[in-house]
Formats: C-alpha cells, sequence, structure tokens
C-alpha cells in the first residue's frame, strides 16, 4: 500500500477522484512510479468524458515546458466541458517549477493540474511544497519493502477477481521483485490466461510467464529446511546450467532472511505454528511449509554458522578477498556447508 507522509494514501486518492471530488492541483511524487502513473491515469478518465478529451486534455512533458507555460495551460478554460486537466509527465525536469507556487495560491477551480515527479521528491521546506499543500494534494509514492510485495499480489489479483495460492505467489514476487509496473503486467497476463474465479497456482506461473514451479529460490528453500539432500543438490545443478535462469544476489538474499527468520523462531515464547507465526508476522502456511520443519532440521548453533556462512558468501560473490569464483560454484559451496 503506497501512504503519502503526512497519511494520505493511493486508497484514499482513488476514493475522493470516484466519488467526484477532485482537486485543483495534485502533486505526485516518489520513487515508486506505478502508483503515480495509475492516480493520474484515473483522474484523467473520472474527470473527463472521452468525448471531452480533445479539447480539455492537455499532457505535457517536464523537460519540454516550463513552469510559466504549465501554468498558462492550467489558466485556460474549458471548452464545453465542466473542467478541463492538465498533465505535466517528468515534472521532475520542469524548469522554472516555482512559477507554481503563485498559480497554487489562487488556482483555477475549473482545471485539475497533475504533475508527475518520478525518482525524487518536492524539498517540503520550499514555498512551493507549502503552497501546493495548501491548494490540493501532495502525495508521496515509495518503493514497496519486499515483505509488503505479496500484499500488494494478493489485492491486485481480488480485484480482478482471482485468487493465488500462497506458494505461486511466492515465486512470483522473488522472480519480479519490486518493480510494481512489471509486477502488474505479468498479473495481467495471468488474469487474461486463467479467466475470472480461477486461482492462480505455481503451474500457471511456469506456463504463462516462464519462471520453473521446481527449480526457483524458495523451492531450494523449502529443501534446505527438510535437509533434502537430493532434491537441493538437483535445483544447485539446475541453476548452476541455467544461468539466465538464476541470479545469486536474489537467491542469498531470500536464504539470508529464512534463516535468520529461523534463529528468530527458536525465541518464540510460544512454539505452535500460530505463536510462531504470531512471532515471526507470517502466515501459518509459511511457518507450517518451511520454518517448522527446519527446526527439526538444523540447531541454533548451526543457523548462527549459516547465516555468517551466507554473508561471506556475499562478500565472495562481490569479489571480496581477491579469488573469483563462479556464482554457481559458491552456491554449491554454501549449500554444502548448510547440509553438512
Amino acid at each position: 500500500m503506497a501512504k503519502k507522509q503526512s497519511g494520505i494514501s493511493y486508497e484514499d486518492i482513488v476514493r475522493q477522484v470516484q466519488a467526484g471530488d477532485f482537486r485543483p492541483i495534485y502533486y505526485l511524487m516518489g520513487e515508486e512510479a506505478y502508483y503515480i502513473d495509475r492516480i493520474a491515469d484515473f483522474i484523467v478518465e473520472k474527470a473527463l468524458r472521452e468525448d471531452e478529451r480533445d479539447f480539455n486534455l492537455t499532457v505535457v512533458y517536464g523537460p519540454q515546458t516550463t513552469g510559466e507555460e504549465v501554468v498558462n495551460a492550467a489558466k485556460r478554460y474549458p471548452m464545453m466541458a465542466e473542467r478541463q486537466v492538465v498533465v505535466v509527465r517528468e515534472a521532475q525536469g520542469l524548469p522554472h517549477k516555482e512559477a507554481l507556487a503563485f498559480y497554487a495560491q489562487r488556482p483555477m477551480t475549473s482545471t485539475v493540474l497533475v504533475l508527475c515527479h518520478k525518482n525524487g521528491k518536492l524539498d517540503a521546506r520550499t514555498s512551493l511544497a507549502k503552497e501546493l499543500q495548501k491548494a490540493g494534494i501532495v502525495f508521496e509514492s515509495a518503493r514497496l519493502k519486499d515483505y509488503q510485495l505479496p500484499g500488494f499480489v494478493k489485492s491486485y489479483v481480488k480485484r480482478k477477481r482471482l485468487e493465488i495460492e500462497p506458494d505461486a505467489c511466492e515465486i512470483l514476487c522473488e522472480h519480479v521483485g519490486a518493480d510494481l509496473s512489471r509486477m502488474a503486467g505479468e498479473l495481467d497476463k495471468l488474469v487474461m490466461a486463467v479467466g475470472e474465479g480461477a486461482r492462480i497456482s505455481a503451474q500457471h506461473i511456469q506456463d504463462h510467464i516462464g519462471i520453473s514451479k521446481e527449480y526457483n529460490s524458495f523451492e531450494l528453500q523449502a529443501a534446505l529446511a527438510e535437509h533434502d539432500v537430493m532434491k537441493s543438490a538437483r535445483i544447485v545443478n539446475y541453476f548452476d546450467n541455467n544461468p539466465k535462469n538464476f541470479a545469486l544476489q536474489p537467491t542469498l538474499a531470500t536464504l539470508f532472511k529464512f534463516f535468520s527468520d529461523l534463529m528468530l523462531a527458536y525465541y518464540s515464547p510460544v512454539k505452535t505454528e500460530e505463536g510462531i507465526a504470531a512471532w515471526l508476522n507470517q502466515s501459518t502456511w509459511q511457518v507450517r511449509k518451511n520454518i517448522i520443519p527446519a527446526m527439526r532440521s538444523f540447531q541454533a548453533t548451526k543457523v548462527y554458522q549459516i547465516i555468517g556462512e551466507i554473508r561471506r558468501t556475499d562478500a565472495a560473490s562481490k569479489g571480496v578477498g581477491g579469488q573469483k569464483t563462479s556464482d554457481g560454484d559458491l552456491l554449491k559451496e554454501l549449500v554444502f556447508f548448510i547440509l553438512h
């Protein structure tokens, strides 16, 4: 969920716009482009009928215009419509942006001005930021943390009237990462492929996106949790022989988080599935599948050593120590250490 620092969220803005409550200025900024684009597109969709857009929708690009030109466009009156919309893409590159501060003091009530500032944000101490806050909405779109991705995926497919199985969600999050625009694109492929009301499985992920349901970091994690030597070796050999389908750093990040959570699980006040899940802020499904089997397979002292070995492997992969070992060999050495 994307939150603005002062409290307003993406969902809040969508609800307001859906209800026809338009503000004269929206300044959308931050590291996560997905929410910025979604809000801008949604405002255009709801503020203007399709037949009104030819004369009442103006889209300009920051590096190709100026603050004064944006103000002039915003001061125009709509033609045969209740309002006009002016969208400034790439507003981070807009010259003479300070001109907007004067406009924000008395904005046109018949204009909805939307500025899209990506990969950065306004200095809140400037007069421009203060005037924009008074006149309209300043929204910061923060990049999601890895642990927030499953929530985004589940919410997205729920809006499309589908469900997604937990292992399929994990595989997709690991493969795509925190690029929400790409994630939405992959999910749209799945929605079209499986149809409304379906339940997205790991097999669907493999068939329609091309991510193996058997050879991925989460399956390696599960094999290690069960202390399954043969399956672990099979996955590692697959990674070594298919370097295009394998990246060491994300795999190390997955294993580091897993074994760190496993170490914390030993200190859970309540050692039931539900107690450990609450302690780790995970689902009981995750605890049942991986944490509980791993607690049977590994002692806490070994887990502590494994965490240290993952750190050393990460350093070696970045050239620390001067000796260059292939990513595949580094993973083989790490997995051998974990299992022996």
